[in-house]
């Protein structure tokens, strides 16, 4: 038959007492990690600081006054409530965050943004303006945070895996007329027969109908062409995508007032920490269905 014991106080105080204080380092060692654990996530932020380079200082920069349009989504949109969003949106108020200021976004007509810049109305314009020779003239970039890349899309299933100059000799590939895409299949995959079309709608509808083997165009419309109600599924990209700068142009970058270097180096320190920290990828895996690149 079982009996209980009674501790005598004395040890069972004691017993409680040592119980508590593993508890505690437990608790402890939970919180804070291991030593192993402490020392590799120290090393992965150092490795992320030497990614994102020196601090520049921004203590003059209370709040960063940005400026968008609202008719390109899904960059910058009003959603069903009114409310303005969208990757570029998104962005923003990230680089905001790496920085600790206050966001103040607000939306206005594309052809106003350059102006109101320039009149130091807005501190900086994060609203898919493509890096050019035209728009350099007018105001300052960052490093460039996207590239719209040129993409091959065919017909779903398995033909056209692997793009490449022999896979494509003979094939109808087609293409809006005078555009850089049209160049640069002349320039490369001059093996191809080339379709040129007056609008991309147009050669959309002639590859969903089956009268061309390929589109080659623009990869972020293509891309929401695709997964949208017109293509019914007909279609996919096949290879990857094309961002040769001297057809499809330096990419996107955020604009700053010209000669505002001190801003621009802010700005480009809180972007390249926004990729480090992960958050980039993130944003670019909620607004786009598919790969870009």
């Amino acid at each position: 038959m079982f009996t209980s014991r009674l501790l005598p106080p004395r040890r069972a105080l004691r017993l409680i007492a040592v119980f508590f204080c593993v508890l505690f380092a437990v608790t402890v060692l939970a919180a804070e990690g291991t030593p192993e654990t402490n020392e590799k996530a120290d090393n992965a932020q150092k490795l992320r600081d030497i990614q994102v380079g020196p601090k520049p200082d921004w203590s003059w920069l209370p709040q960063l006054r940005v400026l968008t349009e609202a008719d390109y989504p899904p960059f910058n949109y009003y959603d069903e409530e009114g409310r303005l969003t969208g990757f570029n949106i998104d962005l923003a108020r990230a680089i905001c965050r790496e920085l600790s200021i206050d966001c103040d976004i607000s939306a206005a007509e594309w052809s106003t943004l350059v102006p109101s810049l320039k009149a130091n109305e807005a501190d900086a314009v994060i609203a898919s303006m493509a890096i050019n020779g035209k728009t350099i003239a007018d105001v300052d970039f960052t490093n460039r945070y996207y590239m719209t890349p040129a993409r091959f899309v065919g017909r779903s299933g398995a033909l056209f895996r692997e793009v490449s100059v022999e896979a494509l000799k003979g094939e109808k590939v087609a293409v809006v007329r005078g555009s850089a895409h049209e160049a640069f299949l002349r320039d490369f995959f001059d093996g191809a027969k080339i379709v040129p079309f007056d609008t991309s709608a147009d050669a959309r509808g002639a590859l969903k109908a089956g009268d061309v083997d390929l589109l080659f165009g623009d990869g972020i419309s293509a891309m929401f062409w695709i997964q949208g109600t017109d293509a019914n599924r007909c279609c996919e990209f096949k290879g990857g995508g094309y961002t040769e700068a001297r057809y499809f142009g330096d990419g996107v970058g955020i604009a700053v007032k010209k000669g505002n270097t001190r801003l621009r180096e802010v700005l480009d320190y809180a972007l390249a920490r926004v990729k480090a920290s992960g958050r980039y990828e993130e944003l670019m895996l909620r607004y786009f269905p598919l790969p870009l690149y």
